[in-house]
């Protein structure tokens, strides 16, 4: 029988299978219970996992709130860390937490846990196979919106269309904040990331698609918070500038 000690030194050479990657900007107040439940859903899973908070320039308590999390609930079986990226952009977050994780699957996931935290296990096979890119979806087939006011579903679908009408055909939808990557996937694609904004997975997927990588959308039911830190006018613009920058900057610069 295997002593303790070498059962933890078992589990620490064993590389995780996922790494959690949440970005937090002023998430003071949902973080907690997104935590909470990410931890519960990790621990009753046969696979290894971590999870990594990634701050990202808050001005509320958002890092102090993760670290006492963190402090509390780390462990050799599921560790639990949380990091500061100093510059400004849900991407630039991202980013830093792929790079900081080991996993053979990187997960991001939105602080406000829109979709429920049982629907992750579909984005890994054996769920799905031979896919390098799984995107929550609240537009293909099978997907339930909840309590969505309709004028946030008319301009989510207005630069949806615009998406999908000059990057990325065939896609229902690119900005669910909820998508997985193949380890190899995505630091290959995150090393070739210039977009730091709300547009960064836009420009991801863009480049995956030129690339050759394989990318499934999966249904899932998502619930509108009206918390969000979107503001759908300003964001949209910003948006649709950057996708004009990403199709310019693929035509300078071939992948």
């Amino acid at each position: 029988m295997h002593s303790k000690s070498a059962i933890e030194r078992d589990w620490i050479l064993k590389k995780p299978y996922l790494s959690l990657i949440i970005p937090a900007f002023n998430e003071e107040q949902r973080l907690p219970q997104t935590l909470e439940q990410v931890l519960a859903f990790l621990q009753a899973q046969s696979y290894p996992s971590e999870i990594l908070v990634v701050e990202n320039a808050s001005q509320d308590k958002t890092f102090a709130v993760a670290r006492e999390f963190a402090d509390l609930h780390n462990s050799l079986e599921l560790p639990v860390r949380v990091i500061r990226e100093p510059a400004q952009g849900k991407g630039s977050a991202v980013k830093r937490g792929v790079f900081a994780t080991s996993g053979e699957y990187r997960f991001m996931c939105d602080a406000d846990l829109s979709m429920p935290v049982e629907e992750i296990n579909r984005f890994l096979p054996p769920a799905i196979a031979g896919i390098d890119i799984s995107i929550a979806s609240r537009e293909a087939p099978g997907a339930v919106r909840y309590n969505e006011p309709a004028y946030r579903h008319f301009v989510g679908r207005v630069f949806n269309t615009l998406i999908r009408l000059l990057a990325l055909p065939g896609l229902h939808d690119t900005q669910c904040g909820f998508k997985c990557f193949q380890a190899a996937a995505a630091e290959d694609l995150f090393a070739r990331m210039t977009i730091t904004g709300w547009s960064f997975d836009v420009e991801i997927l863009y480049l995956a698609q030129k690339l050759g990588y394989k990318i499934a959308e999966i249904p899932i039911p998502w619930y509108f918070n009206p918390d969000s830190h979107i503001s759908v006018v300003n964001d949209s613009l910003h948006m649709a500038i950057d996708i004009f920058k990403i199709r310019f900057q693929s035509r300078r610069n071939p992948a």
